[in-house]
């Protein structure tokens, strides 16, 4: 167990804003101060029962708007994409793809094991694929938006996601994240404690369905990038010009198949991508949900809601061991893409030695993570996310309380 008494100790608040730019010829509009931090000594301490492993700083209880500005100020120096940087990654993303994608086949006359083996390493990679796909969407891949949107949909056909509407959904995600009344689109769904005793029996089943890990981490993303994605109508419904890049896309992807398949053989074909669709489409999804489904996020109602709060409260430090960060994108330095989305993936790392306070905030081991599956409803009284468990304990002790006072 790592020991983290060492963050609860007033002076590191010193240490911290020592490590802040202060204003000079380079910043001189960084208004950055000491009194921007609270007392860190003063945060409350985790309740009875709750992991001791989990982050020990709540950004809700440590900066304010203000400062998350100033961060994002400050990060936006690094919103550049290199274009010769950016076609390395691709390189070494989608060349090792297509050449895992060929052993795999070949590997099949040996044995189908071998295959399945190859295929966790060729789910990585279309992760990280989709990670630069994501990159593209947000127009922070290549300078050139045109750039951007090209090599995002030709992505998007191996990826199994329209560009278009993909990305529109992404950017209604990234600004209203957080935000209990506006929630929807590009989101995992959540409710609240009021909401979900509200609901019907039958409704509340149906969520715990929806909520459960086997749907949740694996029927469901097989459904999102197989079956959804080829007519997402919670977008088209209102935004109807999105549709062309839908249908462009789904015939792009029948064509792909069709071709590869008869050169291969369809069973072959199917053989090799099923099993690499379905584990990168999973990772996908554990990916964005643990990227803001923690015990201490942030949401609130719009009249309370801010954006940059938002962006560092409600976005996770999914610090991963090095290898997995590679083939993520560095995706888990979400909170810092968050208050910039612009800054490709290859940069984020430099933003957390340039400021690297971001590091205690809300960040999330792997092992750590496992921890975030069962929280299921935001309870807006204690203001962090709880599990149906914990719900049903409090109903409990809630009732023990009212039978006592009356008795």
């Amino acid at each position: 167990m790592i020991n983290r008494d060492w963050l609860l100790r007033p002076a590191l608040v010193l240490k911290i804003a020592s490590l802040l730019p202060q204003s000079n010829a380079n910043h001189p509009t960084l208004p950055f101060a000491v009194n921007r931090l609270t007392d860190i000594s003063k945060i409350r301490r985790r309740e009875p029962g709750c992991d001791p492993e989990r982050t020990a700083i709540s950004p809700k209880h440590q900066i304010d708007a203000a400062l998350a500005r100033d961060w994002a100020r400050l990060l936006k120096g690094y919103a550049r994409p290199s274009t010769g940087r950016s076609l390395f990654e691709l390189t070494v993303t989608l060349v090792p793809l297509v050449v895992i994608w060929v052993l795999m086949v070949f590997s099949l006359d040996y044995g189908y094991w071998i295959a399945l083996i190859l295929s966790l390493l060729a789910a990585g990679l279309l992760v990280r694929l989709f990670m630069i796909q994501h990159d593209c969407g947000h127009y922070a891949f290549f300078r050139s938006r045109r750039a951007n949107d090209l090599l995002g949909s030709l992505i998007g056909v191996l990826t199994l996601t329209p560009h278009g509407y993909w990305r529109e959904a992404h950017a209604i995600h990234h600004a209203t994240s957080g935000d209990l009344d506006r929630s929807g689109i590009g989101e995992v769904i959540l409710m609240t404690v009021q909401d979900y005793e509200a609901l019907p029996r039958w409704r509340r089943l149906a969520y715990r369905l929806y909520r459960h890990p086997l749907v949740f981490f694996g029927l469901g993303p097989v459904y999102v990038f197989v079956l959804k994605f080829r007519l997402p109508l919670d977008m088209l419904c209102r935004r109807w010009r999105l549709l062309p890049g839908v249908m462009v896309t789904n015939l792009a992807i029948g064509g792909v198949v069709a071709l590869i398949g008869f050169v291969v053989g369809y069973a072959e074909f199917a053989m090799v991508q099923v099993p690499i669709t379905m584990i990168a489409a999973s990772i996908g999804v554990w990916l964005f949900f643990v990227q803001h489904q923690f015990e201490g996020t942030y949401w609130a109602r719009s009249d309370e809601w801010d954006f940059h709060s938002a962006a560092v409260a409600g976005s996770s430090y999914y610090d991963l061991p090095r290898v997995m960060r590679w083939f993520t994108a560095n995706i888990g330095v979400h909170h810092v893409h968050h208050l910039c989305s612009r800054i490709p993936n290859y940069r984020l790392q430099a933003c957390l030695k340039r400021v690297p306070e971001l590091r205690l905030i809300n960040r999330l081991t792997l092992r750590q993570s496992v921890a975030c599956v069962p929280l299921t409803l935001w309870d807006e009284q204690r203001q962090r996310l709880v599990s149906f468990r914990t719900l049903a304990r409090n109903r409990a002790a809630a009732k023990r309380a009212s039978e006592k006072e009356s008795g």
